[in-house]
């Protein structure tokens, strides 16, 4: 397991000493430490854990940290409470690293919370049989993430302020009686407290046991972390303070100080994204890294683009270097290898496969598989009148293809023809992933937007050409535009030059251009690129779906009006009205003058 990971150990005095762990410069930079004791009770069921990863991993997750107390009435509390730490602790950092912190720990907390549900009804035949409380704590870049069930607390002191970042989930009746409303355990149905803060260098959180916070006042804690030198001592100090106060429930206490936000300084940034140099203008025949240049296949002013073969190998690749236009941008840089980092986790037959290469790299450039085959632009131009049964082929690859963007919470938001190839063998692939969408890499703080949105207006969302960041519905959108296009050669907005406001332009039913098409189908369509994303299909499987089945819906909907059905036609007919009243209008004028 890479980097520090700290746990409570035996009951008793279960403080594990932390070191100083080495990071990349410029990284996020913490202390932390934690005690937890039995107090006056014969066993300990709380239970705590803090997890500092090492440079890769401390940037794409953070630090995280996480408190637990097993529920006095339950079975099997201590159980409970140490499987919810381990639990989370180790799963969180197998989580993919393009999910954002928010749907990482969801996930973890669920299925951690159906697991006790299942085992405490199972082995002790109790809805109670498990139950704990738990807050969780991440640190990634410059935002703290809290995650919260139960009773436990985590606080923020910053400038001599104490704030409490979680609520109590209790039930009181009296002074002396009170219940968990909610907790770990209890219910399949889980609801997460959580909220996302802004970090400051400096900051301190203290997560805590009611056996802790239930003795000690606001004052008594900040007086304890005020001036705070080492998080060690203060661990102690704040349990061994409520102890003599009277605590008589298990204590647990756990402070991470931080030290240093990871930079945000664009010269510093700039030396961390060029560490391996642009490669120089390259020529057939030229060998680069044990790779060969056969010819050019594409040139831009961002990219260069060639057919490759490998040395030993000899395998044909396709190289794709920077532009050295860009060579002292950071923002290039950084958009270029987030090309290469979503390639590499992406994995279907329908998307583009980059390649790791055969030879140590020692210039900035990427490999990608070589395709025999032609653009799904090229391909619409072969075949102007395509039958709808390869369209709908064609439309279920891409689709697939977008699931496996969708379920690592990426999106693509450049889907076009030009961005699709058909290969010799029928199969489609999605290319160009330079405007996707990766909330877990968004949460990563840098000094310029990342919004790296270059799509083309004729098939990009409404919302996204709005500059909102986009999600699966947009890439929906898209789709159901090619497949509109496949089907009629047209948009179902018209084309951009368009000189009409395009907010304004109505959708133009399939069948004014393909009345062969079933009426079902064209509602199928007119759903998937509605403007307003609220309205589209929730999840692309339904959209494929209803493109090969009727949808009740569609087959009773009332006739749209004539402005929608066909605008043209609408203002003319108007227009022809309006001629005839006013002509009318003045041979009355006429007559009554004479």
């Amino acid at each position: 397991m890479n980097g520090k990971l700290k746990t409570r150990g035996e009951a008793g005095s279960n403080f594990k000493r932390s070191e100083n762990m080495k990071t990349m410069p410029g990284m996020l930079k913490v202390q932390a430490g934690q005690y937890s004791v039995a107090g006056d009770k014969p066993s300990n069921d709380d239970s705590c854990g803090i997890r500092i990863p090492e440079n890769l991993l401390l940037e794409t997750k953070g630090v995280a940290a996480v408190i637990a107390d097993g529920m006095s009435g339950s079975e099997a509390g201590r159980e409970a409470a140490e499987v919810c730490v381990l639990g989370f602790l180790s799963d969180y950092y197998s989580t993919p690293d393009s999910w954002s912190v928010k749907k990482s720990a969801g996930r973890i907390l669920t299925a951690l919370n159906h697991w006790l549900c299942g085992q405490g009804r199972r082995i002790h035949g109790s809805s109670r049989g498990m139950v704990t409380t738990m807050s969780a704590l991440v640190i990634k870049s410059a935002t703290a993430y809290v995650f919260h069930v139960g009773d436990t607390r985590i606080y923020l002191f910053r400038r001599g302020d104490l704030e409490c970042l979680t609520d109590d989930h209790r039930m009181i009746v009296s002074k002396d009686n009170r219940y968990l409303a909610r907790a770990m355990g209890i219910d399949v149905h889980l609801a997460i407290d959580w909220r996302a803060v802004p970090v400051e260098p400096g900051d301190l959180f203290l997560l805590s046991t009611d056996g802790v916070h239930d003795f000690l006042s606001r004052d008594d804690l900040k007086g304890h972390l005020n001036g705070m030198d080492n998080p060690e001592q203060a661990v102690r100090s704040i349990v061994e303070h409520a102890r003599r106060l009277g605590s008589d429930d298990n204590l647990t206490c756990q402070v991470i100080r931080v030290d240093r936000l990871p930079t945000q300084d664009k010269l510093e940034l700039y030396e961390r994204l060029t560490e391996l140099p642009f490669p120089p203008p390259l020529e057939p025949g030229m060998v680069l890294d044990g790779l060969r240049v056969l010819r050019e296949l594409h040139a831009s002013r961002r990219t260069q683009v060639y057919l490759a073969e490998e040395a030993g190998t000899g395998r044909e690749v396709v190289l794709k270097t920077p532009s050295v236009n860009y060579e002292d941008d950071p923002e290039y840089i950084d958009r270029f290898l987030h090309e290469e980092w979503v390639g590499k986790r992406l994995d279907s037959p329908h998307i583009l496969k980059v390649i790791e290469p055969s030879h140590p790299r020692r210039f900035l450039y990427y490999l990608t598989e070589k395709i025999e085959g032609r653009t799904l632009r090229q391909w619409m131009v072969d075949h102007p009148n395509p039958a709808l049964s390869r369209v709908r082929d064609i439309v279920n690859q891409i689709a697939a293809g977008l699931r496996v963007f969708h379920r690592l919470e990426m999106v693509h938001r450049d889907l076009k023809p030009e961005n699709i190839m058909i290969d010799e063998h029928g199969t489609v692939k999605i290319l160009d992933f330079g405007s996707s969408r990766i909330p877990g890499i968004d949460e990563i703080a840098v000094p310029w937007e990342r919004n790296h949105l270059v799509g083309t207006r004729n098939f990009t969302a409404p919302e996204c050409i709005r500059g909102e960041s986009g999600t699966e519905q947009s890439d929906l959108f898209s789709l159901g535009v090619i497949a509109y296009e496949l089907l009629t050669g047209n948009l179902p907005y018209g084309r951009e030059e368009s000189p009409r406001d395009p907010d304004r332009v109505p959708y133009t039913p399939v069948r004014r251009f393909r009345p062969d098409i079933p009426v079902w189908l064209d509602g199928a369509l007119e759903k998937a690129v509605r403007r307003d994303p609220r309205r589209r299909y929730e999840v692309i499987s339904e959209f494929v779906h209803d493109l090969s089945n009727p949808n009740p819906a569609f087959l009773t909907q009332n006739p749209k009006p004539l402005i929608e059905r066909d605008p043209l036609r609408f203002w003319r007919t108007l227009a022809l009205a309006l001629l005839i009243f006013n002509f009318l209008l003045l041979l009355y004028l006429l007559a009554n003058q004479t």
